[in-house]
């Protein structure tokens, strides 16, 4: 059976974009690096799924010297 990538990537998305709004409900604010350790996945890739939640509208970004913060709108 073959399964296109981009909609298996477009389900791990989903399930990660539900990861980090509970995450994110349950501490306020949180920066990317703890969202990549919950996750347990890369910065970049941590970096990438919550870009998608601004994009979004779901979670504003908030740009600190050496940090990045997130939390909801």
């Amino acid at each position: 059976m073959f399964i296109n990538n981009k909609i298996v990537m477009y389900i791990i998305m989903n399930a990660n974009s539900k990861k980090i709004l509970d995450l994110i409900k349950k501490e306020r604010i949180v920066t990317s690096n703890e969202v990549a350790e919950h996750l347990k996945v890369s910065w970049n890739t941590a970096e990438k799924n919550l870009l998608e939640l601004v994009i979004d509208g779901q979670i504003n970004k908030i740009k600190k010297v050496g940090v990045n913060l997130w939390m909801l709108k």
